[in-house]
């Protein structure tokens, strides 16, 4: 009986099973290269989808991980380059996952009604979580008129 690696190694030749591996290597390296580069939380939000034609396809599970990414999109094309000089990499391509859906609040029909609370305004609660955390004053202040706005347009719809 033939071991499953000499199976392999008579249908493929050695040069595909090595770009093979090239590929596997450049899959696996993400966790590392976002690390390196400052945004390690990123790859928990992320991945490498493809790559198609020297074109690195990044997928991102939400916008705001994907503008993080695209503010250290040279440094992570210029590391791969460095890494994976064989595979011509000549540029990234950052995109949403298919899955991501912006939420959206259902829409009530004329004359219903629903015994929802709005939500707090920021007035009303001041020791809204995460302020206590913030030592700047200026920069509190500043969030918690912001707050206060968003919950005004919330109760205005």
């Amino acid at each position: 009986m033939k071991r499953i690696g000499d199976v392999l190694s008579s249908i493929f030749d050695e040069q595909t099973i090595k770009k093979a591996q090239g590929y596997s290597k450049l899959f696996d390296s993400w966790v590392d290269i976002t690390e390196k580069n400052g945004i390690a939380a990123a790859a928990d939000h992320s991945r490498i989808k493809e790559l198609e034609r020297g074109i690195l396809f990044v997928e991102a599970d939400h916008p705001g991980w994907k503008q993080i990414l695209q503010t250290k999109q040279s440094q992570l094309l210029n590391d791969f380059r460095r890494r994976f000089p064989g595979m011509d990499i000549s540029g990234i391509a950052l995109m949403l996952s298919r899955g991501h859906q912006t939420e959206e609040k259902p829409k009530e029909e004329p004359g219903t009604e629903t015994n929802e609370t709005p939500p707090a305004r920021a007035s009303e609660n001041s020791a809204a979580p995460g302020y206590d955390t913030i030592k700047d004053e200026s920069f509190k202040e500043t969030l918690k008129r912001l707050e206060q706005k968003i919950a005004d347009r919330e109760v205005v719809k």
